[in-house]
């Protein structure tokens, strides 16, 4: 009897067609996902809330979770996934354009607020130290003009801008309605803070571009 493709044609004429041998055809159909693809994909998927970071980010990932990953497996799967780092080398003439918000831009410039926890302020600041380099993520209160969180880690990450808000949420309790203001930095956009801020039932702001004085107060 003549094995027929999904689509009815005879196996043997659709290979002869794709000028393909019937060998891998039938390895395939006995098992269509290799393992090694399988662990690509889920090594992408934990990488998809940070692609700005690209392959290195995930290699660390990988490796802080007791993962053995080749470098070369990591570019891989983000050069597949169109995933390549916002902080390298910048071209001669070209600077940097702003990701693209995730946010509106609910302030406006109007930098007030008539009560606690209505309106905060973030950013991200970098020290160089003996030891390294250090990201210090603030929040500032407007209403109070008073820090009321802070995380510090040695990479530049999501995980920063998450840790400052939990950090600022431990401190002030319910802030339901509260407004985070923030530039357009990958670290803000990612969609690990995007959770974050739902959980706690925050509202999420970004400046426009060409805005960046609107940060002077915070920095």
């Amino acid at each position: 009897m003549t094995e027929l493709a999904a689509d009815g044609v005879p196996v043997a004429v659709t290979c002869r067609v794709l000028k393909l041998t019937r060998q891998p055809y039938y390895r395939w159909l006995a098992n269509p996902i290799t393992d090694a693809e399988l662990v690509g994909a889920y090594r992408a998927n934990a990488h998809c809330d940070d692609p700005a970071f690209g392959h290195r980010f995930l290699l660390d990932e990988a490796r802080d979770a007791g993962e053995v990953v080749a470098e070369r497996t990591a570019w891989r799967i983000c050069r597949d996934n169109g995933w390549w780092s916002a902080f390298g080398k910048r071209r001669r003439g070209k600077g940097r354009r702003p990701g693209p918000p995730v946010h509106d831009d609910l302030v406006r410039r109007e930098f007030t607020a008539d009560a606690p926890n209505r309106l905060w302020l973030s950013d991200i600041t970098e020290h160089r130290t003996g030891e390294g380099t250090l990201y210090l993520c603030a929040i500032k209160d407007v209403f109070s003009n008073r820090i009321v969180g802070s995380s510090i880690s040695d990479r530049m990450k999501a995980r920063v801008a998450v840790d400052v808000v939990a950090n600022a949420v431990a401190r002030r309790g319910n802030v339901a309605g509260c407004m985070l203001h923030t530039d357009r930095g990958s670290q803000f956009r990612a969609r690990k803070l995007v959770r974050t801020l739902h959980r706690y039932g925050m509202l999420g702001s970004m400046v426009r571009v060409g805005a960046a004085g609107d940060f002077a107060a915070m920095e």
